[in-house]
């Protein structure tokens, strides 16, 4: 479901959401599954814009399952390993993006994106969502590297490369069930 920017002035900005999911099949390198954008038509992790009634942890669920088919539950979130808080008295805490990034999303607006990582060894369980694109691959590191810019944005290429390089590596898997946001 498409969502038009909430905020549309000059130095305006909206929240968006995205994540980065990573395929592991048995004997084979961990890959990044990309969609060619359907208004874009660049190469880019799933996600959107977050809802006026929804959570930036809850939009990025409703978008990955809309844009890819995955099902929450065929999912782990990748987490840091090292000094991350688990919880919080008397609130709700949010699991550790990857990145949170501002960029320009058209004449004087912005777009702030909170980039989360999944990894996966299933296929999506799920149609994709009527109105979203069906063009969707999976690249391994090589393969991510040979991209250009016309291809997929430098931002979020650097976002993927680091996200197979350091945090399917370095992260621990986690069970989504533990941020009930």
């Amino acid at each position: 479901m498409y969502m038009p920017h909430i905020h549309n002035k000059p130095g305006q900005h909206d929240i968006c959401v995205s994540g980065y999911i990573v395929k592991i099949t048995e004997g084979d390198e961990p890959r990044i599954i990309l969609h060619k954008h359907r208004k874009l038509k660049m190469l880019l992790q799933f996600g959107g814009h977050v809802e006026l009634d929804e959570t930036p942890w809850q939009a990025v669920l409703r978008e990955i399952a809309e844009e890819s088919g995955y099902d929450k539950n065929q999912l782990k979130l990748l987490q840091p390993c090292y000094n991350r808080l688990t919880s919080l008295p008397g609130v709700k805490l949010h699991p550790q993006p990857i990145a949170i990034h501002t960029y320009p999303a058209g004449s004087k607006h912005y777009h702030t994106d909170i980039s989360y990582a999944f990894i996966t060894s299933e296929n999506p369980i799920h149609e994709i969502a009527g109105d979203e694109s069906r063009y969707f691959t999976l690249f391994s590191l090589r393969d991510l590297k040979k991209l250009t810019s016309k291809q997929m944005y430098d931002n979020a290429k650097t976002i993927a490369i680091y996200t197979l390089t350091k945090v399917v590596k370095e992260w621990e898997e986690v069970d989504l069930l533990l941020y009930k946001i």
